[in-house]
């Protein structure tokens, strides 16, 4: 046996310096229409994130350009250390390490819950079945939906599909999740289910950027509130500096507006 030298962990001053995604001058337009202006953002690994501002201001293109579901115009986003191809294998491959929940659940109606789960560790990672059974069934009970694993999505509530889909997700050990407005197409009563499973997640160490209008989730959860109106970051602040003392008067109409209802 030849001797080895240890692996040597980085100092926490280099881990936390460099980011695990980086968008650098994002620009993107729809037609004539400008939807991000020069977006600059560094997200550290195991941050919490959470996007708000107005309809409209380009909050769910901003999450989808992340992983390059909407192609930019220009600038770069960079994930752990390598710029994002803009398409192909490469990019699929990249794609798996960046978990995904949307507005909707886009869950198959056809396959149980567990085949749902299954499906991408199967094809893309590979894994076995049996393997993927495992840790599929692991993820439903943290998500605390162990007896519907049998079920199909249509027999369950939207909050339930919901935590499937963030199953889902999480099946493919992504190294940071992606959650655009995912309680925004649910009933009133259903919402704090799905934000109860995201914020164990949160507690757990997952990075995570999340764009939601839920500014209790906000509050207690993350570690940095972004506003954005009219395609630019107006603020970047703690959610205690935020949310008591805006910098911008955009963000104090914004917050009195949102606030008092």
């Amino acid at each position: 046996m030849t001797d080895t030298c240890p692996l040597i962990p980085p100092s926490p001053e280099s881990a936390i310096s460099r980011p695990i995604l980086s968008l650098q001058g994002v620009h993107k337009s729809f037609g004539h229409t400008e939807v991000l202006r020069d977006i600059s953002l560094d997200v550290q690994r195991g941050q919490v994130v959470v996007i708000i501002g107005p309809s409209g201001s380009g909050k769910s293109t901003l999450c989808r350009t992340m992983n390059r579901l909407e192609r930019i115009d220009s600038g770069r986003i960079v994930f752990n250390d390598t710029d994002l191809p803009a398409e192909g294998k490469a990019l699929a491959a990249m794609r798996s390490d960046i978990g995904m929940v949307f507005q909707s659940f886009n869950l198959f109606p056809h396959m149980s819950v567990l085949e749902n789960i299954m499906l991408c560790p199967v094809r893309v990672r590979r894994e076995t079945k049996a393997r993927a059974e495992e840790h599929a069934r692991e993820l439903l009970a943290q998500v605390g939906l162990s007896e519907k694993a049998d079920a199909y999505p249509p027999q369950l509530s939207g909050g339930q599909q919901q935590r499937v889909a963030i199953a889902r997700g999480l099946a493919m050990r992504p190294e940071i999740m992606l959650f655009d407005e995912p309680t925004s197409a649910l009933d009133p009563e259903m919402v704090r289910e799905v934000l109860d499973v995201m914020r164990e997640l949160a507690d757990g160490g997952m990075t995570m950027i999340v764009v939601t209008h839920e500014m209790g989730f906000a509050k207690a959860t993350a570690d940095r509130i972004i506003f954005l109106d009219d395609g630019q970051i107006r603020e970047d602040s703690p959610p205690q500096e935020f949310f008591t003392a805006p910098k911008s008067a955009r963000a104090q109409d914004f917050l009195s507006r949102v606030l008092e209802h």
